[in-house]
């Protein structure tokens, strides 16, 4: 990619569902706080081309901000597999010690039919390498981010998964012509 590419990361609205759940692609979004999609909306560069994952909570709040999103899949969430639809508490009381032994090294394992977070990563920095020079706005997943920023780092994807990032909140980082540069992680926008 030729020239500097400015990245707005917005991980999408909370998922109007079960709380503790592995939520499919299609789980929607909870639309509610509208004075925080105003808040992040007037943050975002107007000139900036959109992205977002397939899933409808993304698809939800990208246009809940006014963008009309070009969706990639490489930006979409974390594949779990079998336990997908499935609470982390039935998880855990149902598949003993498989899903102990997934959280022993979660960015290595893989849920049954799933995918690892080193997976993800892999996924994740194709789809970065075919978002164009300028700003962009990706409305994506907390997994998604924690990704773009383990390449942005250079990080391990055990480490990359230390960061917290909310419902709501925007991450910046850039692609230079010398490397990467991260401005604000997980930022709540008020």
């Amino acid at each position: 990619m030729e020239g500097e590419t400015f990245l707005w990361l917005i991980r999408h609205a909370p998922v109007a569902g079960v709380t503790g759940a592995i939520h499919a692609a299609d789980a929607p979004a909870d639309l509610s706080d509208r004075v925080q999609l105003d808040a992040v909306r007037r943050r975002l560069p107007p000139d900036a081309a959109g992205y977002a994952s397939p899933s409808r909570r993304t698809i939800e709040t990208a246009r809940a901000l006014g963008l009309e999103p070009k969706l990639v899949s490489e930006f979409r969430e974390q594949d779990f597999g079998d336990w997908t639809g499935h609470r982390h508490d039935q998880l855990e009381a149902t598949r003993g010690e498989a899903y102990a032994q997934f959280w022993s090294d979660p960015a290595g394992g893989r849920p049954p039919g799933g995918e690892s977070f080193a997976d993800q990563v892999a996924r994740v920095r194709l789809g970065l390498s075919r978002i164009a020079a300028g700003s962009a706005t990706l409305v994506v997943h907390s997994g998604t981010i924690r990704a773009a920023l383990c390449i942005a780092l250079d990080l391990t994807p055990q480490a990359a998964l230390r960061f917290v990032v909310d419902p709501l909140s925007l991450t910046r980082i850039d692609r230079l012509a010398a490397g990467w540069r991260v401005v604000s992680v997980n930022r709540r926008i008020s």
